[in-house]
C-alpha cells in the first residue's frame, strides 16, 4: 500500500464559498454555453434562416472563447499583483448578472432586413457577458480555489466542483426552463431572472468570501512580463507536466464542444423528444453527478493516475452510444440514451475534475492567477474554436448549405469520440510522471 498523506481540512467557510459561488458561476455559464446558443439557433430558425443558426452559434462560441481567454490572462495576473481575489469575484458576479439581462432586449424572431443586426447584437452581448464571467469566475474564483487547497484535498474539491455544471443544468432547465420558450415573441423574463442570480451572489460574496491568509501581492513591476509569464518558453520548459495536463484537458474539451452547444436541440429535434427532453436530461445529470462525485472522493484516497484510463474508456463509449441512437427505437433507445448519457457526461466531468486538480498541483507557488489564462487557452479558447468548427462543417453538410431544416446530426458524436480518444497520448505521460 502506498503511503497516504492526511488530507488538510478545508474548513466550513471554504467549502461553502467554493460550492456556492462555484454553483452560481456554473448556472451563469450554462446559460451562456447552452441557452445563448439555443436562443441564437431558435431566433434564426424562427426567422426562416436555419443556416444562420450554425454560423451565428459558431461565431458566438469562438469570439466568446477569445474574449474569455484574453480577459482571464489579464484579470488573473491583475489579481496576483493585487494579492486579492475577493473584489474580482464579488463585483465581477454583480456585473455578470447585469450583462446576462442584456439578452432581454432581443426578440425571438427577426425581419429579413434586421437579421445581421440581431446576429451582431447576440454575439456582442455574449462577449460582454463573457468578459464579466471570466474576470470573476475563470480568473479570480479558480485562483481562489488553488489558493485554498493543496495536493491532499483538491482532488475531492475539484471532483465536487466538476459536478456543479450538471447541477446547474438541473437548476436552469428544470427550475427555470419553463420561463423560456422558442415560440415566445420575447424571453425577457427568463434572462432577467437568470441575471438576478449572479448579481445577488456577488452582493453576498462581499460579506462571506475570504481570501487565503497566505496570499501576497506581487507588486507592479514588470506588468507585461508577469501577465504573460505562463506563455514564456522557459516557463513551459520548467513546467512540462502542467502543459501536458492542459493538452489532455484540451482534447476532452474539443470533444465536448463538438456536440455540447447543440445538445438541447439534438434531444428536442433530432431525437424527437420535444418538451420531454427534460426527463432524460435530468436523469443523465443526476447519474453523471453521482459518478463524478464518487470519482472525486476516490482521487484523494487512491490517487488520480489509476483512474485516467477507465474514465477515458467511459467517455468514448458514452459518446458513441449517442451515435448509435439512430439505429435503435423504443425502450432500447431510451435505455441507451439514459445509460449512455450518464456514462458520457460522468466520464467527461470526472476527467475534467482530475485534470484541474493535476493542473493545480503543477502551478508554481505564487502564480495561481497568472496561470489561469494559460488554462483558459487550453480548456476554453482552443476547444471552443475547433469543436464548433467541426460542428459547423458536419451540421451544414447534413442539412445542405441553404437548407431549411435544422437538426443537429448524429455524426457530431463520432467526431467527438475520435478527438476524445486522442487524449490517451497525454494521459499516458501524466500517469507516468505525476505524483
Amino acid at each position: 500500500m502506498e503511503n497516504q498523506k492526511k488530507a488538510t481540512p478545508l474548513g466550513g467557510n471554504v467549502w461553502f464559498c467554493a460550492v456556492f459561488f462555484g454553483l452560481i458561476g456554473q448556472v451563469a455559464w450554462i446559460v451562456e454555453n447552452m441557452y445563448f446558443a439555443t436562443f441564437a439557433q431558435d431566433v434564426f430558425a424562427n426567422s426562416g434562416r436555419s443556416d444562420m443558426s450554425y454560423w451565428v452559434t459558431t461565431w458566438m462560441v469562438i469570439l466568446s472563447a477569445l474574449a474569455a481567454t484574453v480577459t482571464t490572462i489579464f484579470a488573473g495576473a491583475w489579481s496576483d499583483k493585487a494579492g486579492k481575489r475577493k473584489p474580482f469575484i464579488a463585483f465581477g458576479y454583480i456585473f455578470w448578472g447585469v450583462t446576462i439581462m442584456l439578452f432581454a432586449l432581443l426578440p425571438m424572431r427577426a425581419e429579413t432586413g434586421s437579421l445581421m443586426l440581431i446576429a451582431f447584437l447576440i454575439i456582442l452581448f455574449d462577449c460582454i457577458m463573457t468578459f464579466a464571467g471570466s474576470t470573476s469566475n475563470d480568473a479570480a474564483f479558480n485562483a481562489w480555489v488553488a489558493d485554498n487547497t493543496d495536493d491532499t484535498n483538491r482532488g475531492k474539491l475539484n471532483g465536487i466542483l466538476s459536478i456543479l455544471p450538471v447541477i446547474a443544468v438541473v437548476i436552469v432547465f428544470v427550475g427555470l426552463g419553463g420561463f423560456y420558450n422558442s415560440a415566445n415573441e420575447s424571453n425577457a423574463i427568463f434572462f432577467i431572472i437568470i441575471g438576478c442570480i449572479p448579481l445577488a451572489a456577488g452582493i453576498l460574496a462581499l460579506f462571506t468570501l475570504k481570501d487565503a491568509k497566505d496570499i501576497k501581492a506581487m507588486g507592479k513591476e514588470g506588468a507585461v512580463k508577469d501577465t504573460f509569464f505562463g506563455f514564456r518558453a522557459e516557463t513551459i520548459r520548467s513546467n512540462k507536466l502542467l502543459y501536458i495536463t492542459l493538452l489532455a484537458a484540451c482534447l476532452i474539451g474539443i470533444a465536448q464542444q463538438t456536440f455540447f452547444s447543440y445538445l438541447i436541440n439534438f434531444l428536442i429535434i433530432t431525437l424527437g423528444l420535444g418538451d420531454g427532453f427534460v426527463i432524460p436530461m435530468a436523469v443523465i445529470i443526476v447519474g453523471s453527478a453521482i459518478v463524478t462525485g464518487v470519482f472525486g472522493f476516490m482521487f484523494d484516497r487512491f490517487g488520480r493516475k489509476r483512474f485516467y484510463y477507465p474514465m477515458l474508456v467511459m467517455t468514448v463509449i458514452g459518446i458513441l452510444s449517442f451515435f448509435s441512437l439512430q439505429f435503435l427505437d423504443g425502450a432500447v433507445r431510451m435505455a441507451v440514451l439514459f445509460v449512455g448519457g450518464i456514462v458520457m457526461m460522468g466520464g467527461i466531468l470526472s476527467l475534467i475534475g482530475a485534470f484541474n486538480a493535476n493542473f493545480q498541483d503543477c502551478i508554481p507557488e505564487g502564480s495561481e492567477g497568472r496561470f489561469q489564462g494559460v488554462r483558459m487557452c487550453f480548456t476554453v479558447l482552443i476547444p471552443m474554436i475547433i469543436g464548433p468548427i467541426i460542428s459547423l462543417i458536419l451540421g451544414l453538410d447534413a442539412m445542405g448549405i441553404n437548407g431549411n431544416d435544422f437538426a443537429p446530426p448524429y455524426s457530431l458524436y463520432v467526431a467527438a469520440a475520435v478527438v476524445a480518444a486522442l487524449s490517451v497520448i497525454p494521459i499516458t505521460i501524466i500517469r507516468k510522471h505525476s505524483r
